[in-house]
């Protein structure tokens, strides 16, 4: 958590200081999923793949059928907008999303896949709207960490804040 904490505060403070920017290099997603799978240590290879499929079948697919595969009953959402366990992410999700066919891989622009240790974050690109002209976009980046424990989700944070 202090690892976290340090790098949100880094980050923060790189934000502040930064001068308004008129120019940006566009998020690109990676084709290559099965490169952003690998890892040279099998557990965290495995903890990858978990988090991974978690997405495409649970989040992407609604196949709330699935979160006891994936998700400690006791599951912790860092979400302001989402209640805590896994009992309470599937009631949350099956009133906003109906299931549909489970993808080979994940549907979202995905950029990396970063695993330490027992958290796994997945990486997306995302386009917005500019601010100041609503028809034009920009794109940033959006962030799902996730925390394993024996071989299941136990945690998440994302970057959301209250609706």
């Amino acid at each position: 958590m202090i690892r976290l904490a340090a790098a949100v505060l880094f980050a923060t403070t790189l934000l502040a200081a930064a001068p308004p920017s008129v120019a940006q290099t566009p998020v690109a997603a990676s084709a290559d999923h099965a490169v952003l799978l690998a890892h040279p240590d099998p557990r965290l290879a495995a903890n990858k793949r978990l988090v991974y499929d978690f997405w495409r079948e649970v989040f992407e697919a609604a196949h709330m059928d699935l979160a006891e595969k994936y998700m400690l009953a006791s599951y912790i959402q860092h979400n302001p907008n989402v209640p805590d366990g896994r009992a309470a992410f599937v009631s949350f999700f099956s009133k906003i999303r109906q299931p549909k066919p489970i993808e080979p891989r994940v549907a979202a622009p995905l950029v990396a896949i970063l695993a330490d240790g027992d958290l796994v974050t997945l990486v997306f690109a995302r386009e917005l709207p500019e601010p100041s002209d609503a028809t034009k976009k920009y794109t940033t980046t959006w962030f799902d960490m996730f925390r394993i424990e024996n071989g299941k989700i136990a945690e998440h944070w994302d970057p959301a804040v209250k609706r």
